[in-house]
């Protein structure tokens, strides 16, 4: 998921898709250990994307206390 699209949604978006980009990785890491992924890079994006959208919500808050 690229920066432009986290962007344009609204924080309760953002909140709901964490939740669920999280369960994801779950998913995929257990998925690994029991068979290889074909695309291991998979896992990696899906940490990049977890990252992003915790700073997403960071930036909003701190936009909110000023």
């Amino acid at each position: 998921m690229k920066q432009t699209v986290i962007n344009e949604l609204t924080t309760a978006e953002v909140k709901e898709r964490l939740v669920v980009e999280q369960e994801n990785l779950v998913k995929m890491r257990l998925n690994h250990a029991i068979s290889p992924l074909e695309n291991p890079q998979s896992i990696k994006d899906q940490r990049r994307t977890i990252a992003r959208l915790h700073t997403e919500l960071r930036k909003r808050e701190l936009n909110d206390k000023k």
